[in-house]
């Protein structure tokens, strides 16, 4: 993937006048010359954001979805109208996936992706109980670069409210999809958007008696697919550093695992640390320097802080017990993890030197794989009770227990980068093992498309 944080320079929000806007003609708009570079300009303020009645409060426990109309971003010929028919596809794709928007069949559209350019026929879309309309446009500049420009409007008060243009490499149309998707979720919602993203995870093929298992990486919809490694070692639990283009994983070299650093961009992979014994589930910290991870020795299982820079490793706790799957807050301050040192395997927190550790999971079952959301107002986990593996989240503190989830065998949650949905892997009777989202009204549970079995997920920061 051709990384658009080398490309894309913001410029800020450039307003104009409603009336301005309305008498802007597709031509003018077009004649306009872009810089070389990606640049994010705002063409349309209309009459102020703030009056705008479409929004959705996700805090919400249930929310009803709102309709919007997304058109084909118009093109004067074949090649634009392609890319601008794709992108649209992209944008509606991402919208609906979350639960929160309620695409309308374009078969039902009256007005035509040209003649909506110049200014929506509100009447037309309000037949159709449109709440939001989203129309673009779509032009290859004289330097073959990409131009794509959106609007979204509020229908019931026929005001525009947000009104973006961006500017790329061709071959980058998909990402600019989903940065205008994540644009539009903001817009409504309130909150960041999650869209401009990937997932790294273990696709699994072969039988159950020589298992492959290889790490791949694909775009939050599962478009941009390829494998990281070929198969001929193990691996297991990648993580996202949340600063660089490196993953952090678990590799069974001549059946002893160790933790690895693999870059995304050079393919580089090195062995984290010399530690004698088994090293298992790392995780990075949150600016990206360190990573915190399980090391085991005689039977004894520690959590461990090792620097990057420096390859200093730090012990964090002291038990006799197993204390295993760390994961920071996002602040840095605090780790969580799991441990059976009451008796059974719950939920711990602590601070990051290791003092203070304190359970927060008491109610019935077995508790694991605890990670910290982004926004650090929720820890999610994988709990085991009555035979049944459950997703769940609850506060910091231990409170708000809710599960999301449940199957026969779910497990490994990971956040995406707003902590709206969590991503996990379930395992049917049969072996099969799939993934899944769900967001926090435990409402919208989705299997995610991969080509085979797959498991581990991990999902990315927005993209740099």
């Amino acid at each position: 993937m051709a990384e658009l944080g080398d490309q894309l320079r913001s410029e800020g929000d450039v307003a104009v006048t409603h009336a301005k806007a309305l008498t802007t003609t597709l031509k003018q708009i077009r004649g306009q010359m872009l810089p070389a570079v990606m640049v994010m300009v705002a063409f349309i303020a209309g009459l102020g954001a703030a009056q705008a009645e479409v929004t959705i409060d996700i805090r919400q426990g249930n929310v009803k979805p709102i309709r919007v109309a997304i058109t084909e971003f118009f093109g004067v010929n074949e090649r634009e109208s392609t890319l601008g028919r794709n992108i649209a596809q992209v944008i509606s794709a991402n919208l609906e996936r979350s639960g929160l928007f309620e695409p309308i069949d374009p078969k039902a559209f009256t007005q035509t992706a040209a003649s909506i350019q110049v200014r929506p026929r509100f009447n037309d879309w309000r037949i159709i109980n449109t709440e939001a309309l989203v129309n673009g446009a779509i032009s290859v500049q004289p330097d073959g670069r990409l131009r794509v420009e959106f609007r979204i409007w509020d229908v019931a008060k026929e005001e525009h409210m947000l009104g973006k243009a961006y500017s790329s490499e061709q071959e980058n149309w998909r990402r600019v999809a989903h940065i205008v998707s994540d644009a539009i979720y903001k817009r409504v919602t309130g909150e960041n958007g999650y869209f401009d993203s990937r997932i790294v995870y273990i696709a699994e093929s072969g039988s159950k008696q020589n298992r492959i298992k290889r790490l791949a990486i694909m775009d939050q919809d599962g478009a941009n697919h390829k494998f990281l490694t070929d198969g001929s070692s193990l691996v297991l639990t990648p993580r996202f550093s949340p600063a660089r283009q490196e993953i952090t994983y678990l590799n069974y070299y001549r059946d002893k695992p160790k933790v690895y650093l693999f870059n995304i961009q050079t393919g580089r992979q090195e062995v984290l640390g010399a530690f004698e014994g088994m090293t298992f589930s790392p995780r990075f910290s949150p600016d990206g320097n360190s990573v915190v991870m399980s090391h085991a020795e005689q039977g004894n299982s520690e959590i461990y802080v090792m620097d990057l820079r420096t390859r200093a490793p730090r012990r964090v706790t002291d038990n006799p017990a197993i204390d295993t799957a760390p994961s920071f807050s996002p602040d840095g301050s605090q780790i969580v993890f799991e441990s059976d040192r009451g008796g059974s395997q719950q939920i711990y927190v602590m601070n990051a030197n290791g003092s203070n550790p304190h359970r927060i999971s008491f109610k019935s079952g077995r508790y694991g794989t605890p990670v910290w959301s982004p926004r650090g107002d929720l820890i999610a986990f994988t709990k085991l009770s009555k035979g049944q593996f459950f997703i769940g989240v609850m506060r910091p503190d231990g409170s708000g227990e809710r599960l999301l989830a449940d199957g026969y065998h779910n497990e490994g949650p990971t956040w995406a980068p707003n902590g709206r949905v969590l991503m996990f892997f379930r395992q049917d009777r049969s072996g099969r093992a799939r993934l899944y989202s769900v967001d926090l009204t435990g409402h919208n549970l989705r299997e995610v498309i991969t080509p085979g079995d797959a498991s581990d997920p991990a999902w990315s920061p927005l993209n740099p």
